[in-house]
């Protein structure tokens, strides 16, 4: 499914379960150098919201932070919200259940400044559709169309962005407002150890991937699966999940990460498999795993007590106890073949200008 989303859209308080030795050596950049600024995004973080709730997710690593649909429920419940995603939420589900393509539409908000713009764009696009007006061939428009390509597709966004405008009213506004408030020190802890010790780490890789500049969204539906967008060298965006505490910031990082390996994962899976594999489902199943291991791999070339504080927080997120070596397990749990992960170890050594 990941490979999928990328075709279509391609366009300091540290764990208490692990302090990474790298930490204690920041390096505090200038004005002038600040890359990759950490942020929070209230239109992505509905968007995916309502995406969360609507979704069926049965993923190893969840495209969602696992438990949020019931934690919202509570929330909601408590604040007696009642809105139109409830009132839609069977047929929603029904529709991505008959077209899971639907799935690469949770990408639209990263090309979009804020909900007004976001939820414009797509009224706009609806209404060019209904008179039969050919959509641009690139820009905004464009990825809304090919996101909702049929008359189907195109009621389901209709119906969702209805359902999220009455979301927003009666439940979301408020208590967005009030979940990123609570988390302001988390945000300002993950964006200290970004910032001040692992981006100019990490500004080789970045530089070498075609990834020198962006923005990091944190996003609190999300957990160890993010939303990349490519939009050329210097506009990346990057959504992952807004950890729950302070010491927790470093689960940010390790999905950052796992998101930013994606180019070489992604020409890694295209190479070492075969037209047949691609036909039948077998490299975008590769994929994902490619992902999280080759995230391990570039925690490795900082430190391999990364990688290991890395693995735990993937075994954790796909719900996952490892008995005895940490390493074994997360092997076992994230299997590719030799010949794949020797292709992500040795693209990414030359991404940190290792050879």
């Amino acid at each position: 499914m990941r490979a999928v989303r990328r075709a279509l859209f391609a366009s300091a308080v540290l764990s208490a379960a692990f302090v990474p030795t790298l930490a204690a050596q920041p390096v505090t950049p200038s004005a002038a150098d600040t890359r990759w600024p950490v942020k929070s995004r209230e239109h992505v973080d509905l968007w995916l919201h309502g995406f969360a709730m609507i979704s069926e997710d049965s993923a190893p690593v969840p495209l969602f932070r696992r438990g949020y649909r019931d934690a919202l429920v509570v929330q909601r419940n408590r604040a007696s919200a009642f809105t139109d995603l409830d009132a839609n939420r069977e047929l929603l589900t029904a529709r991505l259940r008959a077209n899971p393509a639907l799935v690469n539409a949770q990408f639209l908000p990263l090309y979009f400044g804020s909900w007004p713009e976001l939820a414009g764009a797509i009224d706009g696009f609806l209404k060019n559709a209904e008179n039969s007006r050919p959509a641009p061939n690139q820009g905004p428009a464009a990825q809304l169309a090919a996101a909702f390509p049929t008359k189907d597709d195109r009621d389901f966004a209709r119906r969702f962005v209805n359902a999220l405008r009455n979301e927003q009213e009666k439940f979301h506004h408020l208590w967005w407002l009030g979940e990123t408030r609570r988390r302001e020190r988390t945000l300002a802890a993950v964006d200290s150890l970004w910032q001040g010790t692992y981006r100019p780490r990490l500004q080789n890789f970045l530089s070498h991937t075609q990834q020198g500049s962006g923005e990091v969204i944190l996003a609190l539906a999300l957990e160890g699966e993010g939303r990349t967008s490519a939009q050329g060298k210097q506009r990346n965006l990057v959504a992952v999940g807004f950890p729950d505490s302070p010491d927790r910031a470093m689960d940010a990082i390790y999905a950052i990460a796992h998101e930013l390996v994606g180019p070489i994962a992604s020409a890694s899976v295209d190479d070492n498999t075969s037209p047949a594999e691609k036909r039948s489902g077998v490299a975008e199943r590769l994929s994902g795993f490619a992902l999280v291991r080759g995230g391990a791999l570039v925690m490795r070339h900082l430190s391999p007590e990364l990688a290991q504080s890395y693995a735990q927080f993937y075994l954790r997120v796909a719900g996952l106890t490892p008995e005895g070596d940490v390493m074994t397990a997360f092997a076992k749990a994230f299997p590719v073949p030799p010949a794949l992960l020797e292709s992500l170890d040795r693209q990414i050594a030359v991404a940190f200008g290792g050879i």
